[in-house]
């Protein structure tokens, strides 16, 4: 995302490259992190609890937790900034009323009704940000601490950590099938249809626009926004889509897939491809059936593997070509220092997790440390949002919506989206390419008669979570061995 201060953001010169710039701290930082979990160092992260009532009631017993946590984090963002050669002490005194404004969105996402609509943190986090800034003003005082930048980038080098070549392996042919076949095509089509048909003049809003529709929703749009240097106001603009369409979806497609008498288990599959959140695809998915949830997650997990590819393609393809100056096509070395160097942690942290901890530490080592560094990445997340919508201008964001385009643009790709990978389902898991699934008795029980929000309310689910250790269980969604 292209920076409007240059005091907050451009490296110091006089420090080593790799100390100099936010891109290379993000990778320290989240080493740190994930170096104290897997070492026992870090034993629990302190987080908002869930509840039914007044909003006390989820942060009983808890502030002494929460504010040794936002400490902790105040000074491990600080060393960065510290190092950096900016003022720490401004830092900190902002950072704890910042770290106070995330923990009131975390609050108001933990709400049962709310959990089960399916609008998380990001979705608070971002309101209270662009209410602060669009009515009484972000505070000078506060600016030091708004570093979305740098929390983003954390963020997604433990989100690395979470995708586990092993649990692709295990997933299966056809889930492969329908999510890396209809993600790629999903996100070309978008890209020119919103550049060269709806002529949207910024290219990177249009392929972050494109990311969180055919990948995986918020998580996709952080990534490929940091990737692409996207402007702050074009990933809530993303964001704020992404999440509205989605509770859309989660309530309509397994209602429609009940009335039409579908496979559940195709039903599922083109669930997993086309909701964005992974939550709420295991919420749409529960309503056909605890296999179609199974499978509907599966495919989510395989799609969401697909966020530091596409990634990566995007800061690459934004290096040689868009950013590219006149004819002359940027040589290996201007590649290497322009492109975004959080990719390559998040890159390592996959391989480190999938090929070093996982076989030497176990499966169940290993998902206890993802719980961890996934919270703390939720922290993360939550105070890079704030601090998007404390930086925001209600003007300016209208100003991207200009006509309605961005909007066309995320309504005629899912379209398309919903069609390629309905078709990808049949192929898959109709027995058409492969050999079908056999539908468990289970399955064949009818479901109850509830909307996907009324059946998470009933059940106690959460339809929030941006990426799948976030979902309970999410190590059993697998499909069902072959005998």
């Amino acid at each position: 995302m292209p920076q409007h201060a240059p005091a907050t953001t451009s490296p110091n010169l006089s420090r080593h490259p790799l100390l100099a710039s936010e891109d290379w701290w993000a990778v320290w930082l989240a080493g740190l992190v994930m170096a104290g979990v897997v070492a026992g160092l870090i034993g629990a992260v302190p987080g908002v609890g869930r509840g039914t009532g007044a909003p006390a009631e989820a942060l009983s017993g808890r502030l002494g937790g929460l504010a040794g946590l936002g400490l902790a984090m105040a000074a491990l963002s600080a060393l960065a900034v510290g190092v950096m050669g900016r003022s720490v002490r401004r830092h900190v005194t902002a950072f704890l009323p910042l770290f106070a404004l995330a923990v009131v969105a975390y609050t108001l996402a933990n709400q049962a009704g709310v959990r089960a609509a399916g609008f998380g943190y990001a979705f608070w986090a971002l309101l209270i940000g662009l209410l602060i800034a669009n009515t009484v003003r972000t505070p000078e005082w506060l600016r030091p601490a708004l570093r979305s930048e740098l929390y983003i980038k954390t963020g997604l080098v433990l989100l690395g950590a979470e995708v586990l070549f092993g649990n692709i392996l295990r997933l299966g042919v056809p889930g492969l099938f329908v999510a890396w076949l209809v993600t790629p095509i999903v996100i070309l089509f978008m890209y020119q249809f919103g550049v060269r048909v709806l002529r949207i003049g910024s290219r990177s809003l249009v392929i972050v626009i494109a990311a969180a529709t055919s990948v995986c929703g918020v998580s996709a749009a952080i990534a490929v926004a940091a990737a692409a240097r996207a402007r702050k106001q074009e990933l809530t603009l993303a964001v704020g889509m992404s999440l509205i369409f989605t509770v859309a979806m989660m309530i309509v497609m397994p209602l429609g897939i009940r009335a039409a008498g579908m496979d559940p288990v195709v039903g599922a599959a083109w669930i997993g491809g086309t909701v964005d959140a992974t939550g709420a695809v295991v919420a749409a998915g529960a309503l056909l059936g605890e296999q179609a949830e199974q499978i509907a997650a599966v495919v989510k997990m395989v799609q969401n593997t697909l966020i530091g590819l596409v990634a990566f393609l995007v800061a690459v393809y934004w290096v040689t070509h868009v950013e590219a100056s006149g004819e002359r096509r940027p040589q290996a070395v201007e590649i290497w220092h322009r492109l975004p160097k959080f990719i390559l942690g998040f890159v390592a942290a996959s391989l480190v997790f999938s090929f070093l901890l996982t076989p030497s530490l176990g499966d169940e080592r290993v998902a206890a440390a993802l719980d961890l560094t996934s919270d703390v990445r939720g922290w993360l997340f939550c105070l890079a949002f704030v601090s998007i919508g404390l930086e925001s201008s209600l003007r300016e964001l209208a100003r991207h919506t200009s006509g309605g385009r961005p909007i066309q643009l995320y309504v005629t790709g899912q379209a398309f989206n919903v069609v390629l990978t309905l078709a990808a389902a049949y192929l898959a898991f109709g027995g058409i390419l492969f050999d079908r699934v056999p539908l468990a008795e289970t399955t064949r029980a009818a479901a109850p008669p509830a909307t996907a929000i009324e059946h998470n309310l009933a059940t106690g689910r959460d339809a929030t979570p941006l990426f799948y250790t976030e979902v309970d269980g999410w190590q059993d969604y697998l499909p069902p061995r072959q005998p």
